[in-house]
């Protein structure tokens, strides 16, 4: 049966996640305050970068089954997909979720279901979404069904990841676990468990803190394997040889609003028993400082004033998402250094300090080319041109990204995160 549905929130998840619905024959409604957000998808426009999502968008709103709005409308289902970022003292800022609950209480009548899709502490729908929505004079459970239901996608592949992955459905009662599952059921082909609400809202916290633990035993091994001159990249690879061992991969640190910032709420809950998980956050939040203090000892050569050049800023590759970079970070880090020029280099990003979008005029006269994002736009550059336009040719490669052969046979000196050569040409 086909449903209007409001969902609230126009980003990352709540944008893909309407378009969807509506070309499944659902209609929806968006709701965003951006009114620029607003404005251009009532065009069939889309502000933000996803392989496909414009044409779906554009298919949807041509429809008549996607259309958007400022406000919220009446609805037989309200799905919440606002931000739940961080605040500077590492706890969650629900004031979104909140805002959002409340916007939709004069709309909500009986047998309408609300499902909570942003990320959010354990204990959210119970303690907080629940007493919002029981002023609305529904019973919630019976009148008024309720549930969490996380997104589980990847950036650049959101559209394929919404319907191949599968699901958790968390409700505050079977009722509410069984509505939601049907409801998801329009579009997603992977399985769906049902489960209760605050552990959904675990789960997807903890798939999270998987990574970001593993990411941060394998920087840690590239801080002591560049203490003992090896490399963490070969030592990692051999070690995953092993049937039973994963290693993950090093860099300059952890971003993205999932694995920056999920296992803080878990800590937020439990801050004296989530040791390993707070841990896990210092040491990937310590690597831009060693980053600059690698970049720094390369320079160290170098006299007088020194261009570095930073190529990708995003969190990840081939995206244009910058939200808690580590590359980010990096920059605030080098703008305080005497005697840096910054520029910036990424074909994804629109709006950045120091954004250069030519990069041989970026790379003109500089001394170091931090290799930020392995961005494909950056895997096979003229490094001939580039080593001719520079004037040190040095590169740090945060992501074993480039061939250190091929290009100390160029000229370059070329060091590595988790080496600690002296990037000499062999």
């Amino acid at each position: 049966m086909k449903k209007k549905i409001c969902i609230l929130g126009l980003g990352y998840i709540g944008l893909p996640t309407a378009a969807m619905f509506a070309t499944h024959g659902h209609q929806i409604v968006g709701v965003d305050v951006n009114q620029d957000v607003v404005q251009a998808l009532n065009q069939g426009k889309i502000i933000i970068e996803e392989p496909y999502l414009d044409i779906m968008v554009q298919a949807a709103v041509t429809s008549g089954n996607l259309t958007a709005s400022t406000e919220p409308t009446e609805a037989d289902v309200f799905i919440i997909a606002v931000p739940t970022p961080m605040k500077e003292d590492k706890t969650a800022d629900m004031s979104y979720v909140e805002a959002a609950a409340q916007s939709m209480i004069p709309y909500l009548h009986k047998g309408n279901i609300v499902v909570l899709e942003s990320t959010s502490p354990p204990g959210t729908v119970e303690e907080l979404l629940v007493p919002i929505l029981s002023q609305s004079g529904l019973k919630v459970g019976e009148e008024l069904l309720v549930a969490h239901s996380p997104e589980r996608v990847l950036p650049g592949k959101i559209l394929m990841e919404l319907v191949e992955n599968n699901r958790i459905v968390g409700g505050i009662n079977q009722r509410s676990c069984e509505a939601v599952r049907d409801l998801y059921r329009t579009f997603v082909k992977g399985d769906i468990f049902l489960t209760d609400a605050t552990t959904a809202e675990m789960c997807k916290l903890m798939e999270n803190t998987f990574r970001d633990v593993n990411i941060a035993l394998a920087n840690e091994l590239a801080k002591i394997c560049e203490a003992m001159n090896i490399n963490a990249w070969e030592v990692i690879a051999l070690a995953n040889q092993h049937p039973r061992v994963n290693l993950h991969q090093p860099g300059p640190g952890v971003g993205g609003h999932c694995l920056a910032i999920d296992p803080w709420f878990i800590i937020e809950k439990q801050p004296q028993l989530a040791k390993m998980i707070a841990l896990g956050r210092t040491i990937n939040d310590s690597m831009p400082a060693h980053v600059l203090q690698r970049s720094m000892e390369i320079l160290s050569t170098v006299e007088g004033r020194k261009k570095v050049v930073i190529l990708g800023v995003t969190y990840k590759p081939d995206i244009d998402d910058m939200r808690e970079s580590p590359l980010v970070q990096l920059i605030h880090l080098l703008e305080q250094e005497e005697d840096i020029e910054l520029v910036v280099v990424d074909p994804h990003v629109k709006d950045c300090p120091y954004l250069q979008k030519d990069l041989w005029k970026a790379l003109e006269d500089s001394s170091l080319v931090i290799l930020g994002v392995n961005h494909q736009a950056f895997a096979h550059l003229d490094f001939q041109r580039m080593k001719q336009v520079m004037k040190d040719p040095m590169i740090l490669d945060t992501r074993n990204f480039w061939d250190e052969k091929d290009l100390n046979q160029v000229g370059f000196h070329y060091f590595l995160l988790g080496k600690k050569n002296e990037g000499s040409i062999l």
